[in-house]
């Protein structure tokens, strides 16, 4: 029983914050039909950016909790610095090409922000640990966990909410709706698409350093951060289909339930596992588990 509980608490924790990266990448893949490789850099520089703006904050005396701030706003000046330079400056230039080309340009800048961030920040290992323990412990059974773990857990649902509610109950999320569905129909009827473009860009460039940010306390922030948490971000939105908020959720649920199961059962196949639960789901859904329903072509 007990290390069922263990397995149940880990999974969600893990689940949590990879929800997070996962859903701005699948909003990104939504809205602009980018398949973001360098997802996962931008998880990195937030991470970074984090360990940068905790430390700052303490040696100029601030109390441990504005290190919960710091993180945020950490994640808030990656995406205002971040996103108009990667989509205007670059992006923008290879809308509707094709996709293979856009692949490879987001796989190029990927390996221009891994070299990018070893220069600004050096290879050595940053560690934040003033948030971790602002929580203390919390006892299940006879196990105690982390309190920051719970937190990401509820940080996970706030943003998932959040988003859902900004797609399906506000106007700029109707419009974002729009886009998706047909971006030359909404032009058409006066919609900004570059805009909105630039919109869901920015967004999903703050979900990745946001995910970055609060995972940050929880781990070495470290050269090649960004290689394993975009793939396991694709093995996701992959399982949940891609463009879907729902697909991420039970996605990002179903591999980290996975990965947990086998660290604490069969440790030698933690990674292996989640690309088995991939498969399996593909086989039977190629599409993904949430995939939008589309127009049949004539």
């Amino acid at each position: 029983m007990n290390t069922l509980i263990t397995i149940l608490v880990d999974g969600l924790t893990y689940a949590s914050w990879l929800f997070i990266v996962a859903l701005g990448l699948t909003l990104v893949f939504g809205v602009l039909k980018i398949l973001n490789i360098a997802h996962g850099s931008f998880y990195a520089v937030g991470a970074y950016a984090a360990a940068s703006f905790v430390a700052w904050g303490a040696s100029m005396g601030w109390a441990p909790a504005f290190s919960l701030v710091a993180m945020l706003l950490a994640a808030v000046a990656v995406a205002a610095v971040l996103a108009p330079l990667t989509e205007r400056g670059l992006m923008r230039f290879f809308y509707g090409r094709d996709e293979v080309l856009l692949v490879l340009v987001t796989y190029a800048l990927f390996l221009i922000m891994e070299d990018a961030t070893k220069l600004i920040w050096g290879p050595l290992p940053y560690y934040v640990s003033e948030p971790y323990g602002l929580f203390g412990n919390v006892e299940i059974g006879v196990q105690s966990w982390v309190g920051y773990d719970f937190l990401l857990v509820a940080l996970a649902i706030v943003v998932g909410g959040a988003v859902w509610w900004g797609l399906n109950r506000t106007r700029h999320g109707k419009v974002v709706l729009a886009v998706i569905h047909s971006a030359e129909v909404a032009s058409s009827m006066g919609v900004n698409v570059s805009r909105v473009y630039m919109l869901a860009f920015s967004v999903g460039i703050f979900l990745a350093a946001l995910g970055g940010a609060f995972t940050a306390p929880m781990i070495s922030v470290q050269p090649g951060l960004s290689v394993g948490v975009i793939i396991v971000s694709f093995a996701v939105v992959i399982i949940g289909g891609l463009g879907s908020i729902e697909g991420a959720a039970i996605g990002a649920l179903i591999v980290g339930l996975a990965r947990s199961f086998a660290v604490h059962v069969v440790p030698v196949a933690e990674l292996f596992s989640i690309y088995v639960v991939m498969a399996v789901v593909l086989m039977f859904r190629p599409e993904g588990l949430f995939q939008r329903t589309q127009a049949r072509k004539i």
